[in-house]
């Protein structure tokens, strides 16, 4: 190879990892400006995963591989896995339908209640107990799609793949992948969490050293990996071993519900039912939106992954 083919690809490879970096930065300080797994986080979580990949993209495209090598099954059983765990996540999310329309359904059921008595705080408890079963309904769903479907494709983080010689292997492909498919396992853990649910497994406080990265460990690349651990360490903190769905919106509707149950339970006369019930109707109407923004930013991303994978084959056959 010429020395300024050499010289592009490192640039190349270079700017990848710099990318990274920027973009990881980036979502730190995102999460210090929203509250915790917010929809708007979560938004940004899923919007890096998408330039990431399809910076990997770009790159592969300047790297001259060889065509018929092992790096194009590599990239291609990455995207699988990325495809696979983004199914898991708008299966999970799409989920919340029947709760967030339940919850629509207290609103329009005690529109008319102006005041508290026997016979309207009856008819509340009963629209809130309903909503409330189908909250626990979907957390029961969710939990069981993470261990049956998730779990077995969760990329643990390794050690000892660090060796320079591997990573520099196709042009440094193999290093710009490897740090992508980490970069992948935390983004996509954090959406997990967020928008389907947190278990023992995937909990963040539970994982010890998984997706975990040290100034040391950085053997190749830019500081990616330190960028990463920032990320992954700040989340834990404020996560503190909470389990189910983190999803902010998603627990702000179930807090709301329970401070009107609580009022109408202890039949406070002097609260004004119709403010609370307008409140409530806010919150699920926020998670409403909410998730239907995201199916379409995963939808949109399906399509990108589809893409890429021709383009990469189509790269292949005209080489």
């Amino acid at each position: 190879m010429h020395h300024s083919t050499t010289t592009a690809t490192a640039n190349s490879v270079n700017a990848f990892y710099n990318y990274l970096t920027q973009g990881l930065d980036d979502l730190y300080r995102a999460f210090h400006s929203h509250n915790f797994m917010s929809i708007h986080f979560l938004q940004h979580v899923l919007s890096s995963l998408q330039s990431f990949h399809s910076q990997l993209t770009l790159v592969v495209q300047k790297l001259h591989l060889p065509v018929g090598e092992k790096w194009l099954d590599e990239y291609m059983d990455e995207s699988t896995r990325l495809w696979d765990v983004c199914h898991v996540l708008k299966t999970g999310f799409s989920n919340m339908e029947n709760y967030y329309t339940a919850g629509a359904n207290i609103s329009s059921s005690l529109e008319n209640i102006r005041f508290l008595h026997h016979q309207s705080s009856r008819q509340i408890l009963r629209a809130i107990n309903i909503c409330h079963r189908e909250k626990v309904g979907l957390e029961e769903v969710n939990r069981s799609l993470i261990e049956t479907r998730i779990q077995p494709l969760l990329m643990k983080f390794n050690k000892n793949v660090l060796i320079e010689s591997k990573l520099k292997r196709f042009n440094g492909f193999r290093g710009v992948l490897y740090a992508l498919k980490n970069t992948n396992s935390l983004l996509l853990m954090i959406l997990l969490s967020g928008l389907v649910y947190c278990t023992s497994e995937t909990s963040f406080s539970s994982q010890g050293n998984t997706n975990t990265y040290n100034e040391e460990d950085v053997a190749f690349g830019s500081g990616f990996m330190v960028s990463a651990a920032r990320l992954h360490e700040r989340i834990k903190e404020s996560e503190g071993g909470q389990l189910g769905i983190l999803l902010y919106e998603f627990r702000h509707t179930g807090n709301t519900m329970d401070e009107l149950k609580t009022k109408v339970e202890r039949l406070e006369m002097e609260f004004d039912v119709s403010e609370r019930v307008e409140m409530l109707k806010n919150c699920f109407g926020v998670l409403k939106c909410g998730v239907e923004n995201v199916i379409v930013q995963l939808d949109d991303f399906f399509d990108e992954i589809v893409e890429s994978r021709k383009k990469l084959l189509d790269l292949c056959t005209q080489m």
